[in-house]
């Protein structure tokens, strides 16, 4: 399985993010090409490599020249003020940025990956701000530097088309920084946000800067499925991109591309011993089951304490929908305890087909080992078959097309 590990123990930013998977993809070109389809100008790409406490890695900057806005229509609110480049720059809200994305001739992946983390950022900001999304302006995040390293780095991610991505913890610094608003306490608040609205963990460090921008933490919560230690990993490329700090640590995201050995650890099983529960409840706790995404539910006969006969409810489900099976069987039997294990499994690929017989076309399921194929009609399909031609059930299973 193709992976992303980010380690983010220097925190993340959008030019950081660029770099690093500028690295492993190994084509600036591509890059600047791409970004041409977004129409937009006022900028330049600088690409470089710096040095960072020993390490060198790529560093992107995007230099700000005065803004032509293209999508002018009647919902932009323009504003201007002085950007760190000393240009000015325009604000946008989000309804500006997605039109710009949306009139691109990008990649519907590319877009759709952008448009996910720009709302990230934008949903932030407008719970910081106590505002409604459509009149929340991205300051830094709005202004067009900020369009080319997210959109950028979906068009990267697009390329690279990995599996699966995951994370360190993240790492972001202490203290105090001036920005738009003034001087915010790290993690700025748009950063804490995008951090409480998602799964990613995070900490701070002993380093009296901001580690990882709105921008950033907005590109890893979007993209990262879990925040771990590196797993076991073939890898095959590592990107180093580079921030604009020099720090007592190297201001450097480091990103592994490799192969990972699919462990299958989203398949769990459940099980609870019932002795004072009724047939009809627990097979209607069955049929509940079934139809809420278990794979499996079946009971085996046991016998508990004070020789009670009982059954014993097992259940086989997606990690995903553990919890939501688990207060089902809480809701509709009498049980107060489930226990549960993660197992792996192999499954066979298999697809659904309808074989033309001499009584009528028969679904099956079509399974396939290595390179044999196995053919299990499908009981109800058969049962109709047998029914209507007055046939023994056991005679349909010699026909020679199921064979």
């Amino acid at each position: 399985m193709k992976t992303l590990y980010f380690d983010c123990s220097s925190g993340i930013s959008g030019n950081m993010t660029l770099g690093a998977l500028l690295e492993i993809v190994g084509d600036e070109r591509y890059l600047l090409e791409e970004l041409k389809r977004l129409n937009v100008d006022g900028y330049k790409i600088e690409i470089s490599k710096q040095v960072k406490n020993g390490i060198t890695g790529t560093y992107v900057d995007v230099i700000l020249e005065h803004e032509q806005h293209h999508h002018d229509h009647e919902h932009t609110h323009v504003h201007e003020h002085e950007h760190e480049h000393h240009h000015h720059h325009e604000h946008r809200n989000l309804y500006d940025v997605n039109n710009i994305i949306d009139n691109s001739s990008l990649d519907e992946n590319t877009k759709a990956l952008a448009k996910r983390i720009f709302l990230k950022v934008a949903k932030a900001e407008s719970k910081v701000h106590n505002k409604p999304l459509d009149e929340v302006h991205f300051h830094e995040v709005g202004a067009i530097d900020s369009i080319v390293d997210i959109v950028g780095t979906a068009i990267l991610i697009n390329k690279i088309n990995p599996d699966k991505v995951i994370a360190s913890v993240v790492n972001d610094g202490y203290g105090f920084i001036e920005c738009a608003h003034g001087t915010m306490a790290v993690p700025v608040p748009a950063t804490s946000e995008i951090f409480a609205a998602s799964n990613v963990k995070f900490r701070q460090i002993d380093i009296d800067t901001e580690l990882v921008t709105p921008t950033g933490a907005a590109i890893i919560a979007e993209l990262a499925e879990d925040f771990t230690t590196l797993p076991a990993m073939v890898t095959e490329k590592i990107g180093w991109g580079t921030g604009s700090k020099d720090l007592k640590i190297p201001n450097v995201l480091k990103v592994y591309y490799g192969e990972i050995q699919e462990e299958n650890q989203n398949f769990v099983v459940m099980e609870t011993n019932v002795d004072d529960c009724s047939g009809e409840i627990l097979g209607y706790t069955s049929e509940k089951l079934f139809a809420n995404g278990a794979l499996d539910v079946f009971y085996t006969p046991i016998f508990m304490k004070k020789n009670r006969p009982a059954y014993r409810l097992s259940v086989a489900c997606r990690k995903e929908d553990m919890f939501k099976l688990q207060n089902i069987i809480f809701k509709e039997t009498t049980t107060i305890g489930i226990r549960y294990r993660f197992e792996s499994r192999t499954e066979l690929g298999r697809e659904f087909v309808e074989i033309d017989t001499k009584y009528g076309k028969i679904r099956a399921k079509k399974v396939t080992n290595n390179s044999e194929t196995y053919v299990y009609p499908e009981y109800e399909s058969m049962k109709k078959i047998a029914e209507e031609n007055n046939i023994p059930l056991k005679e349909l299973y010699k026909l020679e097309e199921l064979k």
